[in-house]
């Protein structure tokens, strides 16, 4: 694990590597973003004229080196919303094997869950779902809810 202070979504992506950051906008699905009305708004993040599998395929490398600048915090953001929205199936599977209270893998910002991620959450996550779903898209998650939810200021890697 990596030490690190203040803790960012930018930090995680950097930290987990450009192949992992390839299969996760890879695992972006179009259509969640426009079932949670997210399309536009990803695509202008994204700075594309149209947004389609291909464009985001071939707009990754862009989109790595502007994670890579000062200020890109909301472009993590906006990134993180779409992978995020994108696996609510694993979000629900997680929380609910770690007894966070959420609603179809949503929880109030202002609710505090730190109670329910109890020493070694991360490992156990992990080690129960790393083999049903995408490893980089469980591996973002479970760093995200750490510093969403725990505040953490590592990004956590998995023990082999």
């Amino acid at each position: 694990m990596a030490r690190m202070e203040g803790m960012q979504l930018t930090d995680i992506f950097l930290r987990m590597g450009t192949g992992s950051f390839e299969q996760l906008i890879r695992s972006i699905s179009l259509g969640s973003l426009r079932t949670y009305q997210l399309f536009d708004s990803f695509k202008t993040r994204l700075h594309l004229h149209k947004l389609n599998s291909e464009t985001l395929r071939k707009a990754t490398p862009r989109v790595w080196a502007r994670l890579q600048e000062a200020d890109s915090a909301d472009l993590a953001a906006e990134i993180s919303q779409a992978i995020l929205i994108s696996h609510m199936d694993m979000i629900k599977a997680v929380l609910d094997h770690l007894g966070v209270p959420h609603e179809d893998g949503f929880f109030s910002k202002d609710a505090d869950l730190s109670s329910h991620l109890t020493d070694g959450w991360q490992q156990r996550a992990w080690e129960k779902f790393h083999a049903q779903y995408p490893p980089a898209t469980l591996l973002f998650y479970i760093n995200h809810l750490a510093l969403e939810v725990a505040k953490a200021e590592e990004v956590f890697a998995p023990a082999a």
